[in-house]
């Protein structure tokens, strides 16, 4: 009796273990097929994505900006060029003559900023109008990084003028000034050196 009760627990045993590999296997059969009849799904065809909502031209120019302030930090020239004419003009925050041309610009960019590391920049208080073809903005601006090896910070405005090209705005002109940072004044300190800031962006 007790063989029998133990054959038959173990007959049950080996069923059900069957059973359950069998619902395994069929599973795993199943999940990839079912997976891939999602991701058949979810993929569209490039030509049947929806279009982004347009922007204002507002909004464009602001968007322009942060990319080229972004590209600035980064380095990044080709997305810099992007944003500017070939033909800007640009007047930077230290006391120089204007800038002309995007090469022009260009070299000067560079020369400055193979001198800075850890490069922040953040904008504020931006002002935009557009009239035609024609926009401007202008914005506060606060600099940080290491410049020649010692950490330096800065404050500063930029007013930009920008041209509208088949239907990408460009930067005509580019307006950079420093503000003074004002010193605490204490009867016993030495005169501060001023930071190193970017002359133009």
């Amino acid at each position: 009796m007790k063989n029998y009760f133990s054959s038959y627990y173990f007959g049950d045993t080996l069923k059900a273990a069957a059973s359950l590999l069998l619902g395994v296997a069929l599973l795993l059969a199943y999940v990839p097929q079912a997976g891939a009849q999602k991701k058949k799904k979810n993929e569209q065809p490039a030509g049947d994505s929806k279009p982004m909502l347009p922007m204002g031209e507002e909004q464009q120019i602001d968007y322009l900006i942060s990319e080229m302030l972004g590209a600035w930090q980064l380095g990044d020239i080709d997305k810099m060029h992007k944003d500017y004419a070939d033909d800007v003009s640009v007047v930077n925050g230290m006391w120089g003559p204007p800038i002309f041309s995007w090469t022009n610009y260009l070299a000067s960019y560079q020369q400055q900023r193979m001198r800075m590391q850890q490069v922040r920049m953040d904008r504020s208080n931006t002002y935009i109008k557009v009239n035609g073809n024609v926009g401007w903005a202008c914005y506060q601006w606060e600099f940080s990084g290491t410049v020649d090896g010692q950490p330096s910070s800065a404050r500063g405005q930029t007013t930009l003028v920008l041209e509208k090209k088949g239907d990408h705005w460009v930067i005509a002109h580019n307006h950079t000034s420093l503000a003074q940072t004002p010193q605490p004044s204490t009867p016993t300190s030495a005169p501060q050196p001023q930071p190193n800031g970017p002359a133009a962006h």
